[in-house]
């Protein structure tokens, strides 16, 4: 089966982060989020990968070509320019799907936990949802009879399901979807101001299409910064129960889940849990937790939570010498 991820997004909602690099190779739990969806792929098979690049779209080409150059993963790059949506996106990707008997979507920004061998051997089209408490915010799947899809719609103002479309979508008719895309095109079908995957998906059910959704186990939308960090703590987590990691750093006291790179250098800190330190990484004198910290950074005298730092960064925080007689109050903090 092959695989189209869309990459293609300029990321606004990650900035300052994504100013310097494409949302879907910010790490998260030691490795880029484009790699944890690829990954998944691999794992299940899946080897055929079609990118869908824009935003910096050669650093991912590079990323990806240089990180599986050894593999037997295919993999092809178009691109998409302007940038008009997911819907257009996968209408400039036509021509390398249009021969395929099913293929699956993967949202470059999505990070899923789901059994996906049984999503992908359903003779049926299958979208995988979540249970959301703000359904307006999202694509929504409504069900009719037996469980079928019956109606999606994108970002609803007034949402009839709470089933919100995760990004990730194995479709059992290309070709289908390609008249639906075209369809889309054509008539200039757009809903905030771009064409919608979900308009194709649409178009694919009032002709007949049958179409189900399975709920994923955890679904992680990391073109946010908050969900990015949940999304650290938890895969973290997961790691190490597949994993026992032991790192030993001198006067250091590494508080687990963590995940640290190669050639870091750490000295008189704490750290954890639910951090992860790229490689070549400088801490001392500091207390991290919750955290993702990128390569080649440098931090002393700190104390960080709930944050998320760059490659190449050097912060240096607040170092002091005292010698206080009786009776007398400092503060710091004015």
């Amino acid at each position: 089966m092959k695989a189209i991820i869309p990459v293609a997004g300029v990321g606004s909602r990650l900035r300052p982060h994504t100013h310097t690099q494409p949302k879907a190779l910010v790490p998260v739990a030691g490795k880029a989020i484009l790699l944890h969806i690829v990954d998944m792929l691999i794992d299940n098979g899946v080897q055929d990968l079609v990118f869908v690049i824009g935003y910096m779209g050669a650093k991912i080409r590079r990323f990806i070509t240089s990180h599986y150059k050894d593999s037997d993963v295919r993999v092809e790059f178009v691109l998409q320019d302007p940038r008009e949506g997911i819907g257009h996106a996968l209408y400039l990707a036509r021509d390398t799907f249009q021969n395929e008997q099913e293929i699956m979507i993967v949202l470059g920004d999505t990070i899923v936990n789901l059994n996906l061998k049984a999503f992908t051997e359903s003779s049926d089209s299958v979208l995988g949802v979540q249970k959301v408490s703000n359904p307006g915010s999202f694509g929504i799947a409504e069900l009719g009879q037996e469980g079928f899809i019956r109606r999606l719609v994108e970002k609803p103002q007034i949402p009839k399901s709470n089933l919100a479309l995760v990004g990730i979508y194995k479709i059992a008719n290309p070709a289908l979807l390609i008249e639906g895309l075209e369809h889309i095109m054509e008539n200039n079908v757009k809903h905030l101001g771009e064409y919608q995957l979900t308009d194709a998906l649409m178009y694919m059910v009032e002709k007949g299409h049958q179409m189900r959704t399975v709920p994923v186990d955890s679904w992680f939308d990391c073109g946010r910064r908050s969900s990015l960090l949940e999304a650290n703590a938890i895969l973290l987590t997961r790691q190490l129960k597949e994993n026992p990691q032991k790192y030993k750093y001198p006067s250091t006291i590494i508080i687990p889940p963590v995940s640290i790179g190669k050639n870091c250098k750490i000295t008189h800190s704490i750290i954890g849990p639910n951090v992860a330190i790229g490689d070549d990484a400088i801490v001392s004198y500091s207390i991290i937790e919750d955290t993702i910290v990128g390569s080649y950074s440098e931090l002393r005298n700190i104390m960080l939570s709930h944050s998320i730092i760059g490659n190449d960064t050097r912060i240096l925080g607040l170092s002091q010498q005292l010698n206080i007689g009786d009776n007398t109050e400092i503060n710091f903090t004015e």
